[in-house]
Parts: C-alpha cells; structure tokens; sequence
C-alpha cells in the first residue's frame, strides 16, 4: 500500500485577492481571465493599487494537495518557499490542512512567491503572478521516497515557467514510474498551453503523463481548434485518460472508447472560481486513489469545485469528506 495517495508538485504562492471591476483590468492592463506573470516592480504596482485583499495560500497544486487532504486522502507536496513572512504563511497553512510538505525553504532573494488576483462581479479571476522562490524549485529538492511512495503523482503545467523545475518534473516521474506508479498533470491555462504546446505533447505522447486535466479552453488551446469534439478525439488518442471541465456544463471524462458524462454541482451563488480545476483535480484524484468508478471520481470533482467558487479564495472551508458522505457520493 502506498504512503501517499497523491503527491502534488507545484509553484507554491500566498495568494492574494481583491474585488475589482472590469474597467479596472482595462486601466492597468490585465488579461482577463488569464495567469499574467509579472515581475518584482509590477507586483508592487499592482498591490499598490489593490483594494481591501484577502491572503490565503494558494499555488494550483497546492490547492489540489489541500484538497485530496480535505476528502481524507493522504496528500504530501513539493514548492518552493522562501524564509520570509509569505513563506511562513504558506507553510503554516499547508500543514495545518494535513499535507505532508517539507522542501527546504530559500534563505535570502527572492522573496516567496505571491500572487495578485482580481475577481470581477462575473466571478471570474485574473491572476498576475510573481514566481519569486518559485524559480529555484530544481532536482535537489525531490525527495525520492516521497516519489516512489505516492500513488498518483500530479504536477501543475505552470511548473514550465520556471526552468529547473522541469528537470524536478522529469526526475520525480521517472522515479514514480520505476515504482508503479501514476503521473498526472494540469495544463494549467490557455497562455500557459500556448507557451508550451510541443513540450505537452510530448509528455502525452511519450508516456511520461498517464492522466491529464485541463478545461475545455485549455484542451483547445493544445490542438489549435474551435471543435470541442475534434479537440476531445484528439486528447482521447494522446494520453491514457483525461478529465476535462466545461464550467456550468459539467465535465467528460475519456479513457480509450470508454467517455464519462458528469454533471455539475448546482450552485446558489458564483462567488469567485479561483482554484474550481485544482479542487476538481482533488476530488477526482481522491476517487482515483480509492479505486472508485470514473463516474464516482468525476462526481468528486464535480462536488469539490461547486462547492469551493462558492467562496472567496481557492481552498476548501468545509470538510470535503464530510460534503461527499452528506451528499451520498463516500
């Protein structure tokens, strides 16, 4: 039996999260809807602009971690952090979510990595992201045991930003695969799929990725096309099963001949949909580790990310386990 269900590696960021309308995304030039990497003196523009925030720790996998430890899986995470306030910040709160998280922190620049988000009344979310410690996550700070012990291992496509991160990817899934195990990876967001379409690809279709997540703008963004249909046939050849999100439509899952309708949560209120895949990802990964059916671990997903764009910020305030049995679904 594995130690760990899930082994989350990510870009470890303190998020931090404002109300804004759209005219002001316009005046300061933001993507809408986008992750916009920036840099030391934009973030201090930003942040100077912000109004009233929220921090709460965030980073896509780390979400996901949160989430798996939420369901009452056993989660552990690799990010980099640095010695600072943020850092501690980080540090405190994946711990205290019950997340096995010990890379070692940066001493000194840069600093830990945060990230301003501005949600609409629409509820959607633009993120515009200082990677900071982030850029140092490398080889070193694989730990093999934690690779060869988790039973899936799931990394965020944002890792191909920072460059040393990929050879940590490559390391730590070829060491989950020498051991049985399963990768999985999020393609993250549309720009970040544009960035690195070929290098994608290729995970796919080498093997070094066995289970893909992604949405559907982001699965269309990969095959350069405007067809669901096309883009979903395509993913189906290129990888061994694919979870894809399609907001209020719910989600396909696609394994060989095999494809998996899920419905969505239903909702009282769009909050924000920061951290909807990442918590999908939990909840279907949760499912997956426990031997459930496709369908089972999509209603998971399903359930995780309806509940968590009903609040502000990307981690879960309920007990998902809890949720899941009251909903009838654990």
């Amino acid at each position: 039996m594995a130690d760990y269900d899930v082994l989350c590696i990510g870009n470890a960021i303190v998020d931090i999260i404002a109300q804004c309308d759209d005219a002001f995304l316009e005046t300061n030039g933001i993507i809408k809807g986008a992750m916009n990497l920036i840099d030391a003196r934009r973030a201090e523009l930003l942040y100077s602009r912000m109004g009233p925030a929220v921090e709460a720790s965030g980073g896509s996998a780390g979400n996901t971690a949160a989430g798996v430890a939420s369901f009452g899986g056993r989660a552990a995470y690799f990010g980099k952090v640095s010695k600072d306030h943020l850092g501690g910040i980080f540090t405190h709160d994946i711990h205290a979510q019950g997340v096995a998280f010990s890379t070692r922190p940066l001493e000194g620049e840069p600093p830990t990595a945060r990230s301003m988000i501005f949600v609409t009344p629409d509820g959607e979310r633009s993120m515009n992201t200082y990677l900071g410690a982030c850029v140092e996550l490398g080889p070193e700070d694989v730990e093999p045991e934690k690779a060869r012990a988790a039973q899936v291992t799931y990394f965020e496509g944002y890792l191909w930003d920072p460059p040393r991160a990929k050879e940590a990817i490559r390391q730590t899934a070829m060491l989950a695969h020498e051991a049985g195990r399963e990768v999985a990876m999020t393609l993250s967001d549309p720009f970040c799929v544009d960035r690195y379409r070929d290098e994608f690809l290729h995970l796919m279709r080498s093997g070094t990725v066995d289970i893909v997540f992604a949405n559907a703008h982001e699965m269309q963004s990969l095959y350069q096309t405007t067809s669901f249909d096309a883009a979903l046939a395509q993913i189906r050849r290129d990888c061994r099963l694919a979870a894809v999100t399609r907001s209020e439509k719910g989600s396909i899952i696609v394994r060989g001949d095999e494809t998996v309708p899920i419905e969505p949560l239903p909702i009282r209120e769009l909050v924000d949909t920061t951290g909807a895949g990442d918590l999908y990802a939990a909840g279907f990964l949760h499912g997956y580790t426990q031997g459930l059916s496709l369908g089972a671990c999509g209603d998971l997903g399903s359930l995780a990310a309806g509940l968590v764009i009903q609040q502000v910020g990307p981690r879960p305030r309920q007990n998902l386990r809890h949720e899941a049995e009251r909903a009838g679904l654990l």
